[in-house]
């Protein structure tokens, strides 16, 4: 399996515009995020969670001629948006699988209708193939198996989703002991920290350090990043061993 993070940062992005930040104003290229997002390729087959805003130029980045599928963690806009950018996957393949939580769904279903019309459909527009994620139902892609993860986003419900040892969560602020017991053992682990003061609705970083010591992974990757958190390289230095900032366009072989 191969991990291509697409996007590292928050709903703005960094930097933020017009924003004077220092780290915003970084010009290593690690401080540079596109909205959160993950590629994972599995026996040459491409699976994408997450089609915010700045989808079509990451799949142009890394070079993504097909698509298997899109799973979506939540309905917020950073996560959602890219979703008619789908469009040159479905002229060549064909409707394209989606999977979500329910309320997510009818969510995408409002605000992309076109999408999902099935009678007098514009003639330009995609399609997709709906498919719902329960939770504490695993599912499969093809042959690749899924394993949905109960978390929660303040008082949004999210899902994250585990796949054999890697596991890829983001907007997380707290999550029941019976999910974690779903996180045992795993090689790698992808969770968000935001900043450094505390959030409402997300890991800071001493939360997501806290949770990263209790789940006890081989190694983690944080991700959903703000520009709060600070430069790449000086936070990168003052983690555990075990323990990295993920950044655009970093690949893990797992």
């Amino acid at each position: 399996m191969k991990v291509t993070f697409l996007g590292t940062g928050t709903s703005q992005g960094i930097p933020i515009i017009g924003s004077t930040h220092p780290v915003c104003q970084s010009r290593d290229i690690r401080d540079k995020r596109l909205r959160v997002s993950v590629l994972i390729n599995y026996n040459n087959a491409n699976y994408v969670i997450d089609c915010g805003p700045d989808f079509r130029q990451q799949m142009l980045r890394e070079n993504v001629t097909h698509l298997e599928a899109l799973l979506f963690t939540h309905e917020h806009a950073d996560h959602t948006a890219g979703l008619d950018d789908i469009r040159p996957f479905f002229f060549r393949q064909g409707d394209i699988p989606l999977f979500a939580h329910k309320r997510v769904i009818n969510e995408l279903k409002r605000r992309f209708d076109y999408i999902f019309e099935t009678e007098n459909r514009y003639p330009g527009a995609p399609a997709v193939e709906i498919n719902e994620v329960v939770n504490n139902v695993p599912f499969k892609i093809n042959d690749l198996e899924v394993q949905p993860i109960n978390v929660m986003h303040g008082n949004l419900q999210v899902f994250g989703y585990r796949f054999g040892k890697f596991a890829y969560l983001t907007d997380v602020k707290t999550i029941s002991a019976e999910e974690k017991e779903k996180l045992k053992n795993l090689d790698v682990l992808v969770v968000n920290a935001l900043r450094e003061e505390a959030h409402y609705t997300h890991f800071n970083l001493i939360e997501a350090l806290e949770f990263v010591a209790e789940i006890n992974p081989k190694k983690t990757y944080f991700t959903h990043i703000s520009h709060l958190l600070g430069f790449h390289a000086e936070v990168e230095e003052k983690l555990p061993e075990n323990v990295h900032l993920a950044y655009d366009g970093l690949t893990l072989e797992i």
